[in-house]
Parts: C-alpha cells; structure tokens; sequence
C-alpha cells in the first residue's frame, strides 16, 4: 500500500513529498484544490498547515480534507516528466 512518510511546505502550493516506496520531489498542488473541501486551502497560510496523518499516510488538513497517496504520486511523476528541467 502506497503511503506518505514525509512532507514539507516548499512554497506557495508546493510540497515535497516523500513515498514508502522511495520515490520523492516537490509537487505543485495549486490545480489540486478545487470544490468546497479546499476552498479554505487556497489561502497559503492555510494550505500550509498540513500533516501526514498517521491514519490516512498522507497529506491531511485540520478541515478534513486529503489527497490519496496515489494521486499525490501520479501527480509528481507527471509533474517530473513534463518538467523541461528534468532532461
């Protein structure tokens, strides 16, 4: 089962993220947070306030709101490849 071990604010709606399967790198999130779960976190200061939730092994917020682990790693695999930095 894909989970969260690690996390850190990078900026803006950027986390970096950290996998139980090693992968890792910084996601942007900002398309991410639509619909009324996440109309709060596109506030930063309030995106920001995250936690890797010991129950969901993955990003959680203090209104109840997560991202599955899966898409967090779908979305930085997709974020690594369409990266012209990235080869």
């Amino acid at each position: 089962m894909l989970e969260v071990v690690n996390a850190r604010h990078e900026g803006g709606y950027c986390v970096w993220v950290q996998f139980n399967d090693g992968e890792s790198g910084v996601v942007d999130l900002f398309d991410a947070l639509w619909g009324p779960m996440f109309d709060s976190l596109r506030d930063v200061e309030q995106f920001r306030r995250f936690a890797v939730s010991d129950v969901l092994h993955t990003l959680a917020w203090d209104n109840g709101a997560d991202l599955a682990p899966e898409y967090l790693r779908d979305k930085l695999l997709h974020q690594k490849t369409a990266s012209p930095t990235n080869g």
